[in-house]
C-alpha cells in the first residue's frame, strides 16, 4: 500500500522541477530525485538497474493515474491503465505520454497507413475531395479501405489476393472418369459418392474419361454456380430409401469451405485445388470498382497507397499549396481544388513530411508492416506523436533508437529536439550514448541491476556524469577511439556464396560469407539486412557441406502466456524439481519432481491453476490481474511448500534473480549452467519465474542465446542473430559480444545484423548494406575488415565506424 500523498506545494512547480520523493516501484529503493522540466532528460543505467521503472513505472504512471482520476468511472474501463505506482510524493508533474516499445502481432491488413493512421486522411482526401466519374455518388470514406464490408473487393474480400479455381487445380487425373473420381477438388468418402449420384442423376456420364467429356459439360460441372437438386436412389443398397441431393460444382464447394469452414485442416486441405494470384477483379488493391474509379491528382487510391512517401508528398503538395482565397474561388468540378481539399491535403501533407524527415519517405502506405524492420516501426510510432501538436507534457520514450543505425539516428535526435522546443518536456530511457551525449540531463541509476540496482547515483548536467566513480555507463560517454585493443583477425575455414538472391528489396544479389568467423552485416534500416539474413541465409546454409547446423537466434517471445518463464525455457527448472524430489521430506512424502511443477494438478494451487495471479472482473472499471488469494502469487499449495531445499521453497527459486540464484543453485551441475550462460549475456537482473510476456524481444534474444551457450555441440554451427544488442547498455554489449567471440573460437560461424559499432568493430568480416532503404538499397556497399568498411567512400556506416576504431 503506497504512503500518502503530501500535499501539492505551490513553490514546487514553479521552479521547473519534477520532485519525485520515496519511489519504491520494482527495485528502486527510496528513491528522491529531481527531474527538469521544459529539457531532453536521458535516464541511464544497466539493463534491469530501475531505470524504466522510475520513468515508466514511477513518473508516467502517477502522472497516468491522475488523469484518470478526472474521468469518469464508466469511461475508465475503457482505458488500458497502469497499477498505482508505489512513491510517497510527486509534485510538478504535467500530464504526460507514453511512447514504448511493443511488439504486435504481425497481420496481412496491418499497413504503413494503418499503423500511423495516415490512411484515414488519405480515406477522407478520396471521399470528399476526389474526382468522381459522371454520375457517380459520392462515396463514404469507409469505401476506400479493404478491411470494411462497403469497400472490400467482392471477389477476394478485400486481401488483394484471390483463389480461383481452375480446370487443372480441380482435375489432377484427366484420364480418370467422375466415378473414379477425376474431380480431385470433391470431397471424399460419403459426400464424394453423393455428389457423384447427383451428377449421374443429372444426366451427366460419369463412367466416361474426364478428358473425353464436352468442354461445356467439364466447365459447367466445375464452375457452374447452379445448385440443382435431384432425387437420388443410392445404386449399391436398393433397400435405402431415396433421398433429394443438391449439386456443388468444385468452385463452389472449394469457395464455401475457405469462407465458412471452421476446420482449419479443410480449409488447408482445399488450397490444394486453387490457384492463388492478384485478384483480377481489383487488381490486387483489395477494393471494389467503385472505389477504384475515383481519382486524385489522376490516381486511384489503390495508385497512391502503392507511392513512396516521398512521391505522395509531390502528389498532395499542389493542392495544400493552394491559397485559400484561390481554394474558395475555385469553380472545379472536382472537389481537388476545394476549401476541404486543401484542409485534408495540408494535414495529410504535413504528417507525410513527418515520416520523409525521419528518413522513411522510401516506404509506402501499402507496405504491410510484418515486412518492416524493428528501426521503422520506431520511428513510424515516433511519428505519430509528432504532429500532435500538444503544450507541456512529458514525452516518456523508451529506448527510442532501439534497431536504430547512428545515420538514422541523427534524425530523431533533431525530433526529440523539436518536442522541446515546441514546450515539452522529454524524457528518453536510452543506451544509446550518441543520444545520451545531446541530452540536457542525465538521471543515471544503478549501479548493478536488479537488488544491486535501484539508486539514482547522479541526476544533473550530462557532463557532470564523469565525476560519479560508482556509475558504469560514464565511461561510454565518451568516444572508444584509441582505447580499443587491437585483435588479431580470424582466417577463414570457407565461404558461403550466395548468388542471385532475390528477396523484398534484394534483387539478384551476389555476396561471399566466410565460413569459420564473426561476421557484422550493417547499414541503414530498410537496407536488406534482415532480408539477406534472415530470409534467406539460413535455408541456403543448411546445405553446406561444411555447415553441420543452423541455430537462428531470433527476438520473438519464449512464450505467449505466464506458464511459460526463464527457467522453463532454459530447461534448468527440471534440474531444480529434481532436486527437489531428491529431499528427504519430499521422498517421506512419495512425491516425484512433478509435485514441483506449476504447470500438473497436484502441488499447484488450483484456485490460480498455478498462474499465481487470478483475473479480477470489476463492473465499471478494466478487468484486471492480481495477486492469487490463496497463494498470494507463489503459484504453489501450502503443503508443497512445506518442502525446502538448502533453506528455501520451490517458491523461493523461482523469486530469485539469476545472480541471487548462481550460488545458491551451484550445486546442481544444470541450473549452474545455465544460470552461467544467462550472466553471460547480461541477464543475471532477471526472475527466474519471469513470465514470458513481460520479457522484451531483446531478452527473449539473449535467453535463446543464452540456452544455445550452455549446450555442448559438436561439428560446425551457423549462428544467426538479429540485431542482439537491442535494449543493452553498452556494460552489457561488450559482454555479450565477449560470448559470441567465444562462440566463434570454438570453432562455429556467427553472423549478425547490427547497429551497434563496438560490436561491428570486434567482428572479422563486414558486410554493408545500402546505400539507403527500400527501392534505393538491397546493396552490398562495402565488405572486408572492419578496417576496410570505415574507410569506404561510398557506406553510410563508414563515418561511424571510423569513429569507433579512432580512425
Amino acid at each position: 500500500m503506497p504512503a500518502p500523498r503530501t500535499t501539492l506545494d505551490p513553490t514546487a512547480t514553479s521552479d521547473g522541477f519534477i520532485r519525485v520523493r520515496g519511489a519504491r516501484e520494482n527495485n528502486l529503493r527510496d528513491v528522491d530525485v529531481d527531474i527538469p522540466r521544459d529539457r531532453i532528460v536521458a535516464f541511464t543505467g544497466i539493463s534491469g538497474s530501475g531505470k524504466s521503472s522510475l520513468a515508466f513505472g514511477t513518473v508516467f504512471a502517477e502522472a497516468q493515474r491522475r488523469f484518470l482520476e478526472s474521468v469518469a468511472p464508466y469511461a475508465r474501463r475503457l482505458i488500458a491503465q497502469g497499477s498505482t505506482p508505489h512513491v510517497e510524493s510527486i509534485t510538478g508533474l504535467p500530464p504526460a505520454v507514453a511512447l514504448q516499445q511493443r511488439r504486435g502481432a504481425p497481420s496481412s491488413r496491418s499497413t504503413v497507413g494503418t499503423l500511423t493512421t495516415l490512411s484515414n486522411s488519405t480515406r477522407m482526401l478520396y471521399s470528399r475531395a476526389g474526382t468522381y466519374p459522371d454520375g457517380a455518388e459520392q462515396l463514404y470514406s469507409d469505401s476506400f479501405s479493404p478491411n470494411t464490408v462497403a469497400g472490400a473487393c467482392p471477389r477476394c474480400h478485400g486481401l488483394g489476393v484471390a483463389h480461383e479455381v481452375t480446370e487443372a487445380s480441380a482435375v489432377h487425373d484427366p484420364s480418370l472418369s467422375i466415378r473414379d473420381g477425376a474431380i480431385t477438388a470433391w470431397p471424399g468418402a460419403w459426400q464424394g459418392k453423393n455428389l457423384r449420384d447427383v451428377t449421374a442423376g443429372l444426366g451427366y456420364d460419369i463412367e466416361r474419361p474426364w478428358r473425353e467429356l464436352p468442354q461445356a459439360d467439364r466447365d459447367w460441372l466445375l464452375f457452374t454456380e447452379e445448385q440443382p437438386v435431384v432425387q437420388v436412389q443410392p445404386k449399391r443398397d436398393r433397400v435405402a430409401k431415396p433421398y433429394k441431393g443438391k449439386f456443388w460444382s468444385a468452385r463452389q464447394f472449394v469457395l464455401h469451405t475457405l469462407a465458412d469452414s471452421q476446420s482449419e485442416s479443410q480449409r488447408k486441405k482445399v488450397l490444394q485445388f486453387v490457384e492463388s494470384g492478384p485478384c483480377t477483379l481489383c487488381g490486387g488493391s483489395g477494393l471494389t470498382r467503385a472505389a477504384l474509379a475515383v481519382t486524385f491528382g489522376g490516381m486511384t487510391i489503390a495508385d497512391l497507397n502503392a507511392l513512396p512517401l516521398s512521391d505522395v508528398a509531390a502528389v498532395l503538395r499542389p493542392t495544400a499549396e493552394l491559397t485559400d482565397a484561390a481554394a474558395a474561388t475555385s469553380r472545379t468540378t472536382s472537389g481537388e481544388r476545394t476549401e476541404v481539399a486543401v484542409a485534408i491535403a495540408r494535414d495529410l501533407l504535413g504528417r507525410v513530411e513527418v515520416l520523409t524527415g525521419l528518413g522513411l519517405g522510401y516506404l509506402s502506405l501499402d507496405r504491410a508492416t510484418p515486412t518492416l524492420s524493428p528501426g521503422e516501426m520506431q520511428r513510424l510510432r515516433i511519428a505519430t506523436q509528432l504532429r500532435s501538436g500538444l503544450f507541456g507534457v512529458v514525452y516518456v520514450l523508451d529506448e527510442p533508437s532501439a534497431g536504430l543505425h547512428p545515420a538514422d539516428a541523427e534524425p530523431l535526435i533533431q525530433v526529440l529536439e523539436d518536442l522541446r522546443a515546441s514546450g515539452n518536456s522529454v524524457f528518453v530511457v536510452e543506451h544509446d550514448m550518441r543520444i545520451v551525449r545531446q541530452a540536457d540531463w542525465i538521471v543515471d541509476v544503478g549501479p548493478g541491476a536488479g537488488t544491486a540496482g535501484g539508486t539514482v547515483l547522479y541526476s544533473g548536467p550530462v557532463d557532470g556524469l564523469a565525476d560519479v566513480e560508482a556509475s558504469v555507463t560514464r565511461r561510454f560517454l565518451q568516444p572508444r577511439g584509441t582505447d580499443r585493443e587491437a585483435r588479431p583477425t580470424r582466417t577463414p575455414i570457407g565461404t558461403l556464396a550466395l548468388r542471385d538472391v532475390t528477396r523484398h528489396n534484394l534483387r539478384g544479389l551476389d555476396v561471399d560469407l566466410p565460413l569459420g568467423v564473426f561476421t557484422a552485416v550493417t547499414g541503414v534500416s530498410g537496407s536488406g539486412k534482415s532480408s539477406l539474413v534472415g530470409g534467406v541465409l539460413p535455408a541456403l546454409a543448411a546445405d553446406h557441406p561444411t555447415v553441420s547446423r543452423v541455430v537462428e537466434v531470433d527476438q520473438k517471445p519464449i512464450g505467449r502466456t505466464p506458464r511459460s518463464n526463464l527457467a522453463t525455457y532454459t530447461g534448468l527448472f527440471d534440474a531444480v524439481r529434481t532436486a527437489f524430489a531428491a529431499t528427504d521430506d519430499a521422498k517421506a512424502r512419495g512425491w516425484t519432481a512433478g509435485r514441483f511443477s506449476f504447470n500438473v494438478a497436484g502441488g499447484r494451487c488450483e484456485v490460480c491453476q498455478g498462474e499465481g495471479s487470478v483475473s479480477v472482473e470489476l463492473l465499471f472499471l478494466p478487468g484486471s490481474w492480481a495477486p492469487c488469494p490463496e497463494c498470494h502469487g507463489s503459484r504453489y499449495n501450502d503443503e508443497t511448500l512445506e518442502v525446502r531445499w538448502n533453506g528455501s521453497t520451490i517458491a523461493d527459486v523461482l523469486g530469485m534473480t539469476v545472480d541471487e540464484a548462481t550460488p545458491f543453485l551451484a550445486p546442481i551441475p544444470a541450473a549452474a549452467r545455465a544460470l552461467e550462460a544467462l550472466g553471460q549475456v547480461g541477464l543475471g537482473y532477471l526472475r527466474l519465474g519471469q513470465p514470458a510476456p513481460e520479457l522484451s524481444g531483446g531478452e527473449a534474444q539473449r535467453i535463446k542465446l543464452a540456452t544455445e551457450l550452455q549446450r555442448a555441440r559438436s561439428g560446425h554451427t551457423l549462428y544467426v542473430l538479429d540485431e542482439p544488442t537491442t535494449g543493452l547498455h553498452p556494460a552489457d554489449v561488450e559482454r555479450l559480444t565477449e560470448q559470441l567471440s567465444q562462440l566463434t573460437d570454438a570453432g562455429n560461424t556467427v553472423v549478425v545484423v547490427e547497429h551497434s559499432m563496438s560490436v561491428v568493430a570486434a567482428a572479422d568480416h563486414v558486410i554493408d548494406m545500402g546505400p539507403s532503404g527500400g527501392d534505393a538499397g538491397g546493396q552490398v556497399v562495402a565488405a572486408g575488415t572492419p578496417a576496410e568498411v570505415a574507410a569506404s567512400p561510398d557506406s553510410r556506416t563508414a563515418p561511424y565506424l571510423r569513429a569507433e576504431l579512432g580512425h
